[in-house]
């Protein structure tokens, strides 16, 4: 999309919209929603023993049952792995000449354990207002959203300008074994070709009474890369040391490194976050905020924030940090190799060739060897845009939903399936309208879990902010 489009047609396209408003459960549809919310979180999509061609199915089902044709729905994986399917269905829009808008989100979920558990994992309990289960929140909750979405759109006869593609996909966390985007994008890459894509990888924030504060949108994540430092040596007896020491060597490479910060670079993103973040913050983290957006950036005050919030640093500049080591053959031996691993989690638009050259560099040693363990398997596209017809509906729907509510850019210092889109050319967003308290989702954690206002919310703001988007031209 082009940033041309002026605020006012992006406003007027809102106003246009249905009045959204913060979901009860007595709002028309919710029943129906819960039920689909629950059939999905209930069917078991780990990797060890779930299927999540059997959760595509019955989301498929329930499509089908709202009016959508099998020419717009189907599921697919590759024949040697059937239980990993991936459930693509479409509601055409008007203009065929405009590409469509990308709904993604996975069926796949971490593992649980039972006995980890203070409830049963893979059985959706409600109990104080929150929702509890394995992928209540990740990201069965989106997955159900736009499913839902896609339902009212069908059943209202909304005749969206642009098309709208629903992708719920396999194997986001396990991407080592198998992932669907990943997979799609090289044998099927018109299923998922669009506009832009909305994903997960971006919530809400609540304050301390419950009342949401801020609105993040994700644009962006850094790059994923192991580099492998090694030294090998003859080795000899460990009686008769020498100067050459393949630990020694490994050790003052890892000392360089170490002791190097990469450079502080903005993107859209970042430089929104920390924009929005500082009217958010004490005085003197703002003051702090603000001074690293200046011209020239106060490096004492990015170490400063460094201290306070180490995910703060991260998003400011490439980091790449020792996870392992190993080294020796036998404790009366002098070691003939010395092996280490260093990751690297690079800004977006940076090559990781680059980074390599630079440890090289920083190492300054020949004997010790630098090379990629896994090349990625993304590109390195730039961040996507935040531009006016991305960011000017999302600020104006969260003051009607949340008034007073900030909406804070951010770019992700993990991972989510965004990266392989990024990569392909498709601008990818996170944005879910999840809102969290301080204490989260413990995705990935024992008792996962969600609120069910924050749910019944988001399911009305994904369902509003769609339609805004869908009836844009460019």
């Amino acid at each position: 999309m082009r940033a041309v489009r002026s605020a006012s047609l992006v406003l007027a396209a809102l106003a246009a919209a249905a009045q959204p408003v913060a979901a009860t459960a007595g709002d028309a549809g919710v029943a129906a929603f819960r039920s689909l919310y629950r059939e999905l979180v209930e069917t078991n999509t780990t990797l060890s023993a779930g299927s999540c061609t059997a959760a595509a199915e019955k989301m498929a089902a329930r499509l089908r049952n709202a009016g959508y044709g099998d020419a717009q729905l189907q599921i697919l994986a590759p024949p040697e792995r059937p239980q990993d399917g991936a459930l693509i269905a479409t509601l055409p829009g008007r203009d065929a000449s405009l590409k469509p808008i990308l709904l993604l989100a996975h069926l796949d979920v971490v593992e649980a354990k039972r006995e980890d558990w203070q409830r049963d994992p893979f059985t959706l309990v409600e109990e104080d207002g929150f929702f509890y289960a394995r992928g209540a929140s990740d990201d069965k909750a989106m997955a159900a959203v736009f499913t839902d979405s896609l339902i009212r759109y069908r059943q209202e006869g909304f005749k969206p300008r642009r098309g709208l593609k629903l992708a719920l996909t396999c194997g986001e966390e396990t991407p080592q074994t198998f992932n669907s985007v990943r997979w799609l994008l090289k044998t099927r890459p018109e299923v998922l070709d669009a506009a832009f894509a909305i994903n997960e990888g971006a919530g809400g924030e609540l304050d301390g009474d419950g009342k949401p504060r801020a609105l993040q949108i994700q644009a962006g994540e850094k790059v994923y890369q192991d580099f492998k430092l090694e030294v090998t040596n003859p080795g000899g007896h460990s009686s008769r040391p020498v100067p050459d020491n393949a630990i020694y060597r490994l050790a003052a490479a890892l000392d360089r490194i170490g002791a190097y910060s990469f450079p502080t670079q903005f993107n859209d993103a970042t430089r929104g976050y920390f924009t929005q973040q500082a009217r958010l913050s004490a005085p003197d983290v703002a003051a702090d905020m603000r001074a690293i957006l200046s011209d020239p950036q106060d490096q004492a005050a990015a170490a400063r924030l460094w201290a306070k919030n180490p995910g703060w640093n991260s998003m400011l500049r490439t980091t790449c940090v020792a996870t392992q080591v190993n080294a020796g053959h036998a404790p009366n031996a002098l070691p003939q190799r010395a092996t280490a691993n260093v990751n690297c989690r690079i800004l977006p638009g940076v090559a990781p060739e680059t980074v390599r050259q630079t440890l090289v560099g920083l190492i300054g040693d020949e004997r010790v060897t630098v090379s990629a363990e896994v090349e990625p398997s993304t590109g390195i596209g730039a961040p996507p845009p935040l531009t006016a017809a991305i960011l000017g509906p999302v600020q104006k729907l969260a003051q009607k939903m949340w008034p007073g509510v900030i909406v804070v850019p951010t770019m992700s210092t993990g991972a989510t399936d965004s990266r392989f889109l990024i990569g392909a050319g498709i601008p990818s967003y996170g944005l879910s309208g999840l809102f969290h308290d301080a204490e989260g989702s413990h995705a990935h954690g024992v008792d996962e879990r969600i609120r069910v206002q924050s749910l019944l919310d988001g399911r009305a703001f994904l369902y509003e902010i769609v339609k805004v988007y869908a009836n844009q031209k460019d």
